[in-house]
């Protein structure tokens, strides 16, 4: 495939074997623990001798996310899976790693939890910084547009700070999926990401990955998952692949949705703190307009406290109280109650893929009778 064509052409296409007469555009899931095995020359005869590290579905899956990252992927079972294998599998006792303060807050705990447990020192930094120096640093985790709060880190000159002082550079990619921004092309090392989210952007699957150019991480992360066994079911891998085909048709639309509810809540006097990195006078428009390729359908808001979240969420017929992003249903939540330091009113709002004056109509009257 080539970057010549355009971002649907590519999610389309991405991934897929060769035209074959008789055969599906994409073949069924390979369900098999074991496989046959060669008498003579065992597994060095065919590149399936275990499920665990084999599959044919799951490599069908990580061509498509690995071309449109840009980069060779091994896809895991969760986002979680991902990133805590990603760091697991590159930091060592001795090693620092610098994480964001606004990010996912599993991430987080899982660094204050595990990692410092076992020797790493681990340092948080606003994604909008202020950095500190990267001397002695091993690994720089980003996450930009950061969840929830939306703050966007300029990925280039990070990674040129970062390089320069040894560092290794991993951006989680979640929120803006690789057809809003390609970090390996920004300058970062790796990229971790969950597609449980807008990449495959259903809401019935479970996903992580991590993609790289870099050869001797991806063998790192490789040998990380095979060992630890934290893989995706075949099934899985084919629903993820089957929609990655539209991906570009469902960001589009959310991303409209996005900027007209993000204008819409950015005039009322009743919501305060509206942060959506497309809109001209957000803190982070001037970053995000350059390093972004298009804008996330996600979007942030307060509404004071949390029963008048709990009475916009009762009052809208079309915007459901579920945590996640990125599906095709609008969904909104107040993230104080999983534990992220927001305050009690801010709410993370997803747009689905609704008609835009349908939601548009929807949000305004549920905001009026909260």
């Amino acid at each position: 495939m080539t970057d010549e064509w355009g971002d649907g052409t590519r999610s389309v296409h991405a991934g897929l074997p060769a035209p074959e007469p008789g055969q599906p555009f994409l073949p069924g899931p390979v369900f098999a623990a074991p496989y046959h095995l060669d008498p003579w020359r065992g597994p060095e005869a065919s590149p399936n001798g275990y499920g665990r590290p084999d599959n044919p579905t799951r490599r069908l899956l990580e061509a498509a996310v690995g071309e449109l990252e840009g980069g060779d992927c091994r896809v895991f079972a969760s986002g979680q899976a991902a990133i805590t294998g990603l760091l697991l599998a590159v930091l060592r006792p001795g090693d620092t790693v610098l994480l964001p303060t606004d990010g996912y807050f599993p991430v987080r705990a899982f660094a204050t939890d595990t990692l410092e447990g076992i020797g790493v020192r681990v340092g948080f930094v606003p994604t909008a910084g202020p950095y500190p120096s990267f001397e002695g640093v091993r690994l720089v985790l980003l996450e930009t547009p950061a969840n929830p709060g939306l703050d966007v880190a300029d990925v280039t000159a990070l990674a040129v700070a970062a390089h320069g002082a040894g560092a290794l550079v991993a951006v989680d990619n979640t929120t803006a999926t690789p057809l809003g921004q390609r970090p390996l092309e920004l300058g970062a090392d790796v990229v971790v990401a969950s597609g449980t989210k807008a990449l495959t952007g259903h809401s019935d699957l479970l996903l992580g990955y991590v993609a790289t150019r870099s050869a001797d991480l991806l063998d790192a992360v490789t040998a990380w998952r095979t060992t630890t066994g934290g893989v995706p079911g075949p099934f899985d891998c084919w629903l993820a692949h089957r929609s990655l085909a539209t991906v570009d048709l469902r960001l589009a639309r959310q991303t409209a949705n996005a900027e007209a509810l993000a204008r819409l809540l950015a005039g009322r006097a009743d919501v305060t703190g509206v942060r959506w990195p497309g809109l001209p006078t957000d803190p982070a428009h001037a970053v995000a307009s350059v390093q972004m390729r298009r804008m996330p359908g996600v979007l942030s808001f307060d509404l004071g406290d949390a029963d008048r979240v709990a009475r916009f969420l009762d009052a809208s017929r079309l915007v459901a109280a579920a945590t996640s992003f990125g599906g095709l249903h609008t969904t909104a939540d107040r993230r104080a109650q999983w534990g992220d330091d927001t305050p009690p009113g801010f709410v993370r709002l997803s747009s689905g893929i609704e008609d835009t004056a349908d939601l548009v109509a929807d949000v305004t009257a549920a905001l009026d009778a909260a």
